[in-house]
């Protein structure tokens, strides 16, 4: 047997034994496979089911984030290595790494879907979320980050931050979670630690804290020097099997290497004097006891500061490192619990009107063939436990959780119950979804409710609705590409319907709908290797054969003209008489955006019942644009009168609304947006005008031209329609040496000629 099938079979043995659901029959069977194959139960190998609910103090919900190929994945694999919670080191490119599971993520090489582990680390609870780098995969990293309390940005040290990079940071900055940053790859000949920093300076707009700094670069890369101890760490790796797990830990004073000391004593002033510019309390001290000697600063006073700018988001601690070569990854397990916050150190205001009562949010949902759904959730509030009945506040039903389990990527342990602060899976939500509330009863949610209001009354606020007491869901980008899926054949139709109702639940950026013309089926996805992942998994896990049509982009339409309209409604349905008429103002505004207003009067007189079949009018209308049916942004409608005889139901006042507001936006003259892409090329200056040359024939605008080490970055937007295919074709043109990144940039208008070509071909003239 080759030797990486070894490994591997080796580690999901222990997997299995080690994380396996059971009761003492599974841990004497775990005991009896350790001394046959290790001679004894080994000290450093440790069970979830030792500390289940930790203090929350020591709790730190934490997301892996990055940049594709920045080393995510490797790293998760090291930190559950080094905690003792497996028995061997995996690796990408022997696809036996513990959170990329899928056949798909072990085929490729890279995470598809984010996943889930729970370890302990010097005495606390480190529950990791490793994402996706890619960018068709965001919504996993949006999802994640929405529950999570602290990052770790990982960086090619060789690359600083790149593409997508940007996006994940701005999602981290949305949800207000403070970061440290991981420096990948140090022992790569290009690596470059000022040029990392500089990039996470001005790209990211962040202010680095650099707390190590490299000892030694590219292949002589042997460890750190950390700033705050004043300690060198080095790993003494005699071979390529050494693992690691050992290293040399020297006070910085035993150093023989003279530049190094200077090196070192120079940063740690810097280090200094930048946390005192950015902490009060610390500049204080300084000032007072040590305003002549910095080198007696106390280490625990030096990393309180630390943490209090971390937490504050005024700076992020920088760390760096080689995991693959596994260096530099204990300290950063260090800096995760010394300097990210627990779940009670973040502002959760909502949670507090729950007091000791459940409250949970709902942020992933995965289908398991034995056991159903299975719902990730992360609680806020309360106690969770197993075989109790909760109530969703969304779907306003109560479902009973039959099992309540701890996530260790696909292999999990249960436990009988869950503190706040934790991140837990359960069975047995059959209707929740992404974005739910769970709390234990629809009577804690009216406690809740009234907590809230009666603080909002003492406080001179206005009443709130009932949907103050949710959580915020998670937002779910709007899907770029299409493309159509048949059945092999029609009896498979219903297996079809099926697989795709269950992936939709899974991945919510996942959109599927129904021609109303043809009657066919629309796959609407994130981009090409999502729908592509997508029909895969149907095949694989469904066993259906399907069959994909061409991939089409999915545009948008916006108006170019002020516009107003007037219908009526007059319909007899059996013997009840709906008559409604509505009079509105369509006109564009900020292609970003659109929205629904009503004039003063008739905001004062409009019933709520009418006004949310209104408001539900327009909204289906901006569904349906009218030159090719996309849906529309960059309208503002403004609702002058609605008038509605006794009897008329509110179903048909939107469907009066919605008809005419159609009528208004074709009126106002249609405009088709096009989304434009954020290209990222890195190559060689050799191929430079191949690629250049390339782009312009894909109505690309070149950005800008930068220098990285011996390559070229080339920043320039493209259509999204132009880029079908451009793997092939770079890989082609630069033969193989060279690497692209792509986001979506914006939503933009097309050219008059472009436009007339589109309109033509969709409509079968071309």
């Amino acid at each position: 047997m080759p030797v990486g099938a070894l490994h591997t079979l080796h580690r999901v043995m222990w997997g299995g034994c080690l994380f396996r659901v059971g009761s003492q029959s599974c841990r004497c069977s775990l005991s009896s496979y350790l001394r046959r194959y290790h001679g004894a139960l080994p000290d450093d190998i440790k069970s979830l089911r030792a500390v289940l609910n930790p203090d929350i103090s020591k709790i730190r919900n934490i997301g892996i984030m990055a940049h594709i190929d920045a080393g995510k994945t490797t790293t998760t694999e090291r930190m559950l290595y080094y905690s003792g919670y497996t028995r061997a080191l995996g690796d990408v490119d022997d696809g036996d790494t513990v959170t990329d599971f899928m056949a798909q993520e072990r085929e490729r090489g890279i995470t598809i879907q984010s996943a889930a582990v729970t370890f302990d680390w010097k005495g606390h609870r480190i529950n990791l979320i490793d994402t996706p780098g890619h960018v068709d995969f965001t919504l996993e990293v949006e999802r994640a980050l929405r529950v999570l309390d602290g990052a770790v940005a990982v960086f090619d040290a060789s690359a600083g931050v790149e593409a997508q990079t940007l996006t994940v940071w701005r999602q981290a900055e949305k949800h207000h979670i403070p970061c440290v940053c991981f420096l990948n790859k140090m022992d790569k000949p290009a690596a470059d630690l000022n040029f990392s920093i500089e990039s996470i300076r001005l790209k990211l707009k962040a202010n680095p804290v650099l707390l190590q700094i490299p000892i030694g670069s590219g292949k002589n890369f042997t460890g750190v020097v950390d700033l705050i101890t004043n300690q060198k760490l080095t790993w003494k790796l005699a071979s390529t099997r050494d693992d690691g797990r050992a290293f040399e830990l020297r006070s910085l004073s035993q150093s023989e290497d003279p530049e190094l000391l200077q090196a070192a004593s120079e940063a740690r002033t810097a280090l200094i004097e930048q946390v005192a510019d950015l902490d009060d309390e610390f500049a204080e001290l300084l000032l007072t006891d040590f305003s002549d000697n910095f080198d007696g600063v106390p280490v625990n006073k030096l990393q309180e500061a630390v943490r209090r700018v971390t937490l504050a988001q005024k700076g992020v601690p920088v760390l760096c490192g080689s995991s693959l070569k596994n260096k530099g990854v204990q300290p950063l397990l260090d800096a995760i619990t010394a300097y990210l916050p627990a779940p009670n150190e973040r502002l959760h205001d909502l949670v507090r009107w729950y007091k000791d009562d459940l409250c949970a949010l709902a942020f992933k949902v995965l289908h398991d063939k034995q056991r159903g759904p299975l719902v990730f959730l992360r609680i806020y509030s309360g106690t969770l436990k197993p075989q109790t009945a909760v109530h969703n506040l969304n779907r306003n039903s109560t479902e009973r959780m039959s099992r309540l389990l701890v996530p260790f990527a696909d292999q999990h342990v249960e436990v009988p119950s869950m503190s706040a602060g934790n991140i837990a899976l359960t069975v047995g939500l059959k209707q929740t979804v992404t974005g739910d509330t769970i709390v234990s009863s629809k009577a804690s949610a009216a406690a809740a409710a009234a907590h809230r209001a009666q603080n909002d009354s003492e406080m001179g606020k206005k009443r709130r609705e009932h949907a103050d007491i949710v959580l915020s869901r998670v937002e779910v980008p709007d899907p770029v590409f299409f493309c159509t899926i048949e059945p092999p054949t029609m009896a498979k139709q219903a297996d079809l319907e099926n697989a795709l109702n269950c992936l939709q639940r899974e991945d919510p950026s996942l959109k599927v709908r129904v021609d109303p013309d043809s009657g066919q089926t629309i796959l609407c996805g994130m981009g090409e290797l999502h729908i592509e992942i997508i029909h895969d998994r149907i095949r694989r896990e469904y066993g259906i054969e399907t069959h994909l049509g061409p991939l089409q982009v999915a545009y948008r339409e916006t108006i170019l003209q002020e516009v107003s309209a007037t219908d009526t409604l007059d319909r007899t349905i059996g013997e009840r008489r709906h008559v409604a008429s509505v009079n509105l103002t369509v006109r564009p505004v900020d292609i970003s955006s659109y929205e629904v207003a009503f004039s003063e009067e008739l905001q004062v007189q409009i019933l709520p019942e009418i006004k949310e079949a209104v408001e539900n009018g327009v909204q289906s209308s901006y569904l349906q644009g009218p030159l090719l049916g996309y849906p529309v942004q960059g309208v503002s409608s403004l609702i002058h009168n609605v008038s509605v005889e006794p009897g008329t139901s509110p179903a048909m006042v939107s469907a009066c609304v919605s008809r005419c507001m159609l009528k208004a936006l074709r009126l106002a003259g249609g405009q088709v947006l096009e989304p434009v892409m954020a290209l990222e090329v890195t190559l060689g200056e050799e191929h430079l005008s191949s690629v250049l040359g390339d782009l312009a024939q894909r109505r690309g605008t070149v950005r800008d031209i930068q220098s990285r080490h011996d390559n070229k970055v080339l920043l320039a937007t493209v259509p999204l329609a132009e880029m079908m295919g451009y793997s092939t074709v770079l890989r082609t043109v630069t033969s193989g040496n060279a690497s692209f990144s792509l986001e979506l940039d914006a939503y933009e208008a097309m050219n008059p000629q472009d436009q007339g070509a589109l309109l033509k071909r969709m409509s079968g003239v071309m």
